[in-house]
């Protein structure tokens, strides 16, 4: 347990793809002394990087599951989580954005900010996360970290300083310019372990000096004090590191550096603003609901002897049991200690308690506020709150996106049904973005995710973890149902079967929602519907909701108003009421006019501006809206919104198209109306899957 918590950060490290998040992770854990050996992300040794401890991810040089792992540095010690860069695997950074205090945002001083990294930079700002930008990637051909500063300030409107300049770039990069110390940095020795500074050659001082004027110009907006020091000509290195941590910390600063983590130039200095810039736990307010007063915002307080508040922000099922990842709050967690889940007051002895160190765990006897660990052999989800039981507090669960495709899969023999089974309720419960369900109609198990790496990922999961010999079915789009206008329903539930009946009468009308969301209003005036039954009116109506009589999609928003009614005094019950709102339901649908929705999602591609007109043609082939393109003479990004259902094999096409040298991300936008053949293809689809089923 550290002593004291003003020396711990806990940060996260983010990017697109390939902007070298696990090779930077791999460079800090080598200078700080945690692994005593460099390996490759796709290596040709065959280890593969330390954070990429998934044969997966080994094969395919990503990463698909945030790793967690801490380090010394100068008297501080750093939890790190590497998370993963593609967009089908965004619980992982939201789940890790979550418990973090700060964050370093990687990008390529070639690509410079793409279109994950506005993803990723969308999901620091919801959780109020202060970070510092890294530019790696300045030895390669094309890299422009200039280009990338101000690409920060125009697509991501961050207030964007360089704290460093390199010396040379592309081929020649080697080493930067401290624009506060005014030296010149250069990493020696093997792996650049040896920092050396040197003074500012005559070429490229003017330079140097022009830049830290700039800087000096935005930093000083945090500091009267540097302000009045800059006047006096009296600047001192310690005024400009409190500036820039004042507006690191209030989030009106992003402070730039720059480097090449494969080349081993720039990391130390990059710990080293870790340390002086981003947040301690103690200089972040978190705030939880008290669930004893109807679940007022309580601030946490990073004291070790207050009553112990911890979030379970990941679960891993290993074969040896379940590993449940913490951050602790407020309190203390050791070895042998009683806590209680809040969510189901069940309370658990704390086992084994460890820090991780990727697939590694090193045991701990006891953590305090700030830390994050794992406690082995607790049952339980992800985004459960434990506390000692002195306090009733819930901290409030990450955003969690609904997915947006569908795979059927089936078992080749009994054997690996069992092991089929085995793996969903895994995987079911590890990530809330991965679902399972089984289909009604016909009987196949449908499983469904963020994207088509994110499901071939769990199948090729199922085959090697799990033994189980499964086959897949043609990806299902996640379709939806909407009313496209106002219907009145009077509707009557009576039945008599001897004894007391049932007796419930609905009057009012359906009518879309522009939120999307379901809403119920009551407008009963006299008591024709007495309050009791309300709710189960309402109930009646949001049973319906799941399945659409259209295609058998989930409806999205509907207002339901109820104005009138009728019970009786003895045949009339919850149950009548909901069976009256079921059939009300029934009886206005049809009328409302619905309409199917299919999923849009955002899509931006990536290429060499040779291929741009190729590339804009198979958008447009695609039913695809282009919404912008930009180019800088070598590469362009193209943005577009294209129907999820035209977006199958589409890597394979772009592929062919760019000679392989484009890539593309995609993730979900909106929820559009299908055209007309599509909607009618569905519905004729869905009556032939239903007469089978009836069968």
């Amino acid at each position: 347990m550290i002593d004291d918590i003003e020396k711990l950060r806990n940060i996260g490290i983010s990017a697109h793809i390939d902007s070298g998040k696990t090779t930077l992770t791999e460079r800090i854990l080598y200078y700080t002394k945690r692994i005593f050996a460099i390996h490759e992300v796709k290596g040709k040794d065959g280890v593969g990087a330390k954070m990429d401890s998934m044969e997966l991810e080994k094969e395919r040089g990503i990463t698909i599951a945030s790793a967690a792992t801490h380090c010394e540095w100068n008297d501080h010690r750093i939890n790190i989580i590497d998370t993963p860069g593609h967009v089908d695997f965004t619980i992982e950074v939201e789940r890790a954005l979550r418990v973090l205090d700060g964050s370093i945002l990687v990008l390529c001083a070639v690509g410079g900010v793409q279109s994950q990294s506005i993803t990723v930079d969308r999901q620091m700002n919801r959780y109020k996360i202060p970070r510092l930008a890294f530019v790696n990637k300045c030895d390669r051909s094309g890299a422009n970290p200039y280009r990338v500063v101000d690409q920060l300030r125009s697509r991501l409107n961050h207030n964007a300083v360089l704290m460093q300049m390199p010396v040379g770039l592309e081929g020649d990069f080697a080493g930067v310019v401290d624009l506060v110390s005014m030296k010149v940095m250069r990493f020696m020795g093997k792996f650049g372990e040896e920092v050396e500074e040197e003074e500012i050659p005559p070429g490229l001082l003017e330079e140097a000096q022009a830049k830290r004027e700039e800087m000096l110009d935005v930093v000083s907006m945090f500091s009267d004090e540097l302000t009045e020091a800059i006047l006096e000509e009296n600047i001192q290195e310690e005024l400009i590191h409190e500036a820039v941590r004042r507006g690191t910390l209030s989030r009106e600063l992003t402070p730039v550096f720059v480097g090449s983590a494969y080349k081993n130039i720039g990391v130390q200095p990059l710990l080293e603003a870790v340390i002086k810039y981003l947040p301690s736990p103690a200089d972040v307010e978190n705030t939880l609901m008290d669930l004893d007063h109807g679940g007022d915002e309580v601030l946490l307080s990073s004291n070790p002897d207050a009553p112990l508040v911890a979030l379970a922000f990941k679960l891993e099922v290993t074969r040896y049991g379940q590993l449940t990842y913490l951050r602790i709050y407020q309190g203390t967690m050791g070895k042998g200690d009683d806590v209680v889940n809040v969510r189901d007051r069940k309370r658990i002895k704390v086992g084994r308690l460890g820090r991780m160190h990727a697939d590694e765990m090193e045991d701990i006897s006891r953590a305090g506020p700030g830390d994050i660990v794992a406690l082995f052999g607790a049952d339980c989800h992800s985004g459960d709150t434990f506390t000692d039981g002195r306090v009733n507090y819930s901290v409030s669960s990450m955003f969690v996106p609904e997915p947006v495709i569908s795979l059927t899969v089936s078992a080749k023999d009994h054997k690996a049904q069992t092991n089929l089974a085995k793996a969903l309720g895994r995987f079911v419960k590890e990530d809330p973005t991965f679902r399972s369900h089984v289909d009604e109609n016909s009987g196949e198990t449908i499983i469904s995710g963020m994207g088509e790496l994110h499901l071939e990922i769990y199948v090729e999961r199922m085959k090697r973890e799990f033994g189980a010999d499964v086959e897949t079915g043609v990806p299902e789009i996640s379709y939806r149902e909407a009313i496209s206008r106002r219907a009145e329903f009077d509707y009557l539930h009576k039945k008599q079967t001897g004894g007391a009946g049932q007796f419930g009468r609905v009057c009012g009308y359906m009518e879309p929602s522009h939120e999307n969301a379901y809403e119920f209003v009551n407008e009963v005036k006299g008591g024709v519907i007495p309050t009791e039954y309300i709710s189960s009116v309402d109930k009646g109506f949001q049973s319906c909701l799941g399945k659409g009589l259209l295609i058998g999609f989930p409806i999205l928003g509907m207002r339901i108003v109820i104005n009138d009614g009728q019970f009786h005094a003895v045949d009339s019950s919850e149950r009548a009421f909901t069976y009256a709102a079921i059939g009300a339901f029934k009886q206005a649908y049809s009328k409302a006019k619905p309409v199917i929705l299919e999923p849009i999602m955002k899509v931006s591609v990536e290429c060499p501006s040779e291929f741009q007109g190729s590339v804009m043609g198979s958008i447009n082939q695609r039913r695809g809206l282009i919404t912008s393109s930009t180019e800088d003479g070598v590469f362009t990004a193209v943005d577009a919104e294209v129907p999820l259902a035209e977006m199958f094999g589409y890597a394979t096409t772009l592929r062919s198209l760019t000679q392989g040298k484009a890539e593309f991300t995609m993730e979900f936008s909106r929820y559009s109306k299908a055209p007309a053949a599509i909607s009618e293809e569905l519905k004729s689809k869905y009556k032939e899957r239903v007469k089978g089923g009836n069968k």
